[in-house]
């Protein structure tokens, strides 16, 4: 089945380790994107994944595609043009002290990109998926524009539309997400949302809640469900549930409404190794989940399984097998060596 992702891939710097911006004299390179995470996941899962962005035509812009073919993901209409590939540098935290993400992505290929540069008729010709996130119209210019337009797009070829609203409060403000996110959730189908994402674009809020206390009322979360499937028509809500004890353990766990049932997964004990891309992770096992014809608990439980196996992984991308996530979602969580 084909998938389309569309959304900004970034160059990721970081120090080695637990190593602080200031300490450093030299950096790691990667790439990544919420919806290239999402697409790396899918081609890695065996679907026909094809991700959409605007890079620039120098070598730095072709990296990006490298990365992404490298896994399989389908660049065919990747646009090229524009000046500069966005870039994030991520310092990593460790026990008390959080991890710091710093964005120079102003002015990206894709931030200036122009509605005509896509076409969207044929990029959406046999795709039975779309998928974006709240980031994408964030980057300001055309991009709430060109993101309406491919919802839009998407529905009239038929395609499941799902969008993550990841919430960035150092892109825009809360008046701006929630007056775009509502336009644009009207073409959508399966909403994905973390635990904050909802109170901060739509002040829908769980109760009894301490986010920063890591104290999450998990029953809460099925009004907070319902209240955005009723608000947009949505066919299926995804929460997922971070318990942040601190930097190194999280608690991890989801909730899927289907407008009937609200299905909660196991939850799991994580010690992490490189959280960044885990909600991405989840989305691309979600979709996956759901494409495959999984029920309801099944594919809330393939999909946490996948984003905890993901925050074990180093970079953005999640290099796990769809027989490695059945395992952890069949039981077999010990990490014991595999011989």
């Amino acid at each position: 089945m084909k998938v389309v992702t569309f959304g900004e891939i970034m160059l990721r710097l970081e120090p080695e380790g637990y190593f602080r911006f200031v300490q450093v004299d030299k950096m790691t390179s990667t790439f990544g994107g919420g919806e290239a995470n999402v697409a790396v996941s899918l081609a890695n899962y065996g679907m026909e994944a094809c991700y959409v962005t605007k890079l620039p035509k120098h070598e730095i812009g072709q990296a990006a595609i490298n990365s992404l073919r490298r896994y399989g993901v389908n660049t065919e209409y990747i646009v090229r043009g524009g000046e500069r590939v966005g870039i994030y540098y991520n310092e990593r935290g460790a026990s008390q002290r959080g991890s710091k993400c710093i964005y120079d992505r102003a002015h990206s290929s894709i931030a200036e990109a122009k509605p005509e540069d896509f076409d969207w008729a044929a990029i959406f010709k046999g795709c039975s998926w779309f998928h974006l996130t709240g980031i994408t119209p964030a980057l300001g210019g055309s991009m709430p524009q060109v993101c309406i337009e491919a919802c839009k797009a998407a529905k009239a070829a038929g395609a499941t539309v799902s969008c993550d609203l990841n919430y960035r409060g150092k892109l825009w403000t809360r008046e701006q997400a929630r007056q775009t996110m509502t336009e644009i959730c009207k073409y959508v189908d399966v909403c994905i949302s973390n635990e904050e994402d909802a109170k901060d674009v739509f002040g829908i809020e769980a109760e009894n809640t301490d986010i920063n206390g890591g104290k999450l009322n998990k029953e809460g979360y099925k009004s907070v469900a319902k209240q955005l499937a009723d608000k947009f028509g949505f066919k299926k809500v995804a929460i997922t549930l971070r318990t942040s004890i601190n930097a190194n353990r999280n608690n991890w766990a989801a909730l899927l409404y289907d407008g009937k049932d609200y299905c909660f997964s196991k939850e799991y004990e994580m010690y992490i190794v490189d959280r960044v891309g885990g909600g991405d992770s989840f989305g691309g096992g979600l979709i996956y989940a759901l494409l495959s014809g999984k029920p309801t608990q099944e594919a809330v439980d393939f999909a946490v399984a996948a984003s905890c196996l993901k925050h074990t992984i180093e970079g953005d991308y999640n290099m796990v097998s769809v027989d490695e996530v059945e395992k952890l979602a069949g039981g077999n969580g010990s990490g014991r060596i595999q011989r």
